[in-house]
């Protein structure tokens, strides 16, 4: 894979970004030319004016370093308005003597502490998110059953249950997003990212035995209210061209499906017995994790909780536990699913 470090020069960064070179390319990256675009970009930003860098492909992955003086009261906010303002994947800011702090748009603040091997175990905790495949391309078919184009008595249990995470203060976000940055940034996220409501998570329900019924991407869950739009059907999957194929009614501008629809077609697909699956940005004590915190809508996101679901005594019943975001349920029904977790949820994810 191909790497480039890029934006504007800081003299106090230099040190790093020349060990963060080194260590990069010892971890099997080299540097990126005319020919070869970059699957991963360090772009030097300066936190009140970073600028983005402009990706040539939708895969490149985009990490924003920037420096501050002195250990940030609140990392979370220091690092998030860099990350929106530059376009990245994730914001890394580099404290001297306390080491870099890594911030991404849904799943908080963590740090990789000052050490001789800082840069190496950064590049460790970048080069597997720099790697990974996203499957977020969408293709939508208008061959669904006309019985079916005002929903069913499964759309409507997954209305229901996202009204339910309202009320048991899930919505919108693990975090005050509107609080850390200024309405001119926020407009900036809703519009970058397509978040209605910035209502994050979602929910599935198994239609048959090849085909889940599941939340669309920025769109309130406490409001899903459209068949075909806020609720879509997932009827295949296209690994060629990483594409989630989905059955639409006519005349009806659907939304995006939820990026996590890859993770829970695999889960699907491999457990018979699940007949639903919720992902929140909670926390459950206690349970296995995936090891590497992979952007959401990744294979290798979906093959992690795949594998740890296998794992478990009853996969059809289970808490599997994201890294550094949140927790996916599965279950008979997304009512039995809340019934059951809903007394061991804690609201703050830890960060590790």
């Amino acid at each position: 894979m191909a790497y480039v470090a890029a934006g504007a020069p800081d003299p106090r960064l230099a040190p790093l970004v020349r060990a963060l070179r080194d260590a990069l390319e010892a971890a099997g990256f080299s540097p990126a030319d005319d020919e070869t675009p970059p699957e991963l970009v360090l772009n030097v930003v300066d936190r009140e004016r970073a600028r983005p860098f402009r990706r040539r492909s939708r895969g490149t992955f985009v990490a924003a370093l920037h420096f501050a003086e002195e250990q940030p009261p609140d990392p979370l906010r220091e690092g998030y308005p860099v990350l929106v303002r530059a376009l990245a994947n994730v914001s890394l800011t580099y404290v001297p003597g306390v080491g870099v702090w890594f911030t991404t748009l849904e799943r908080g603040s963590y740090l990789v502490p000052e050490s001789p091997a800082l840069a190496a175990n950064v590049v460790a905790r970048l080069a597997p998110l720099a790697r990974s495949r996203l499957v977020i391309e969408n293709e939508f078919r208008t061959d669904l059953e006309p019985e079916l184009w005002d929903g069913d008595e499964i759309t409507e249990s997954i209305a229901s249950a996202g009204r339910r995470l309202d009320e048991l203060g899930l919505l919108p976000a693990p975090f005050p997003v509107e609080e850390l940055v200024g309405e001119r940034d926020l407009r900036h996220i809703k519009r970058l990212y397509g978040i209605g409501g910035l209502s994050y998570g979602n929910l599935s329900a198994r239609k048959d035995e090849t085909r889940f019924w599941m939340s669309a991407s920025g769109v309130d869950k406490s409001k899903l209210e459209i068949p075909g739009r806020d609720i879509l059907l997932v009827s295949g999957y296209d690994a060629e061209h990483g594409r989630i194929v989905l059955s639409v009614p006519p005349g009806v501008e659907p939304r995006r499906v939820s990026v996590d629809a890859i993770e829970h077609w695999k889960i699907y697909r491999d457990h018979p017995d699940v007949g639903a699956i919720l992902h929140v940005h909670a926390w459950v004590e206690g349970v296995p994790a995936t090891e590497v915190n992979y952007p959401c809508g990744t294979e290798e996101l979906a093959q992690d909780v795949a594998d740890l679901l296998a794992a478990e005594p009853d996969p059809a019943h289970a808490i599997i536990g994201l890294r550094n975001h949140g927790i996916t349920a599965t279950g008979a029904s997304l009512e039995e699913i809340l019934g059951r977790i809903a007394p061991k949820l804690l609201l703050q994810v830890p960060m590790t």
